[in-house]
């Protein structure tokens, strides 16, 4: 399966979850909430750099940064919601790294093409849309392409 908009590492982790029984995408889903990478000590001390996503129903923060032309992502989502950490946590993986346009060039509908519809609500998946559009609208204002 390939999107030619879809970066190669969103594309990578979305084939993980194709290649797997609907019962064994949760299971990825949770195996990444426990690689969700610790915020810089900077981001920890200052939470209120983070931008709250609101459409999560969990506490979840993310805050990107551009340098030049590379983004980093950095989100903190609580160990008691797996499933929205582990949401972030594709995110944080599959962003982190990418160019400017890379980032904007990621489907909305991406955490739809991950093939958990029916593991998961509907509701999550709003949390992690919600994560996308957030973190491309952050990188569009620090890039200048607002």
């Amino acid at each position: 399966m390939s999107d030619t908009r879809l970066p190669t590492s969103l594309a990578d982790i979305r084939d993980e979850f194709l290649e797997l029984d609907e019962p064994d995408r949760l299971q990825l889903l949770l195996e990444f909430s426990g690689d969700l990478p610790a915020v810089p000590e900077e981001l920890a001390e200052h939470p209120e750099l983070a931008e709250r996503v609101v459409e999560c129903q969990s506490p979840v923060y993310i805050l990107l940064e551009v340098d030049g032309d590379t983004v980093r992502m950095h989100a903190t989502a609580p160990a008691e919601a797996p499933t929205t950490r582990g949401f972030a946590s594709i995110l944080v993986q599959g962003l982190s790294g990418l160019s400017v346009d890379d980032v904007l060039s990621v489907p909305e509908d991406f955490p739809h093409t991950l093939g958990l519809t029916r593991a998961v609500s509907p509701l999550r998946l709003a949390g992690m849309t919600g994560m996308l559009l957030r973190a491309k609208r952050q990188v569009r204002q620090k890039s200048g392409r607002d």
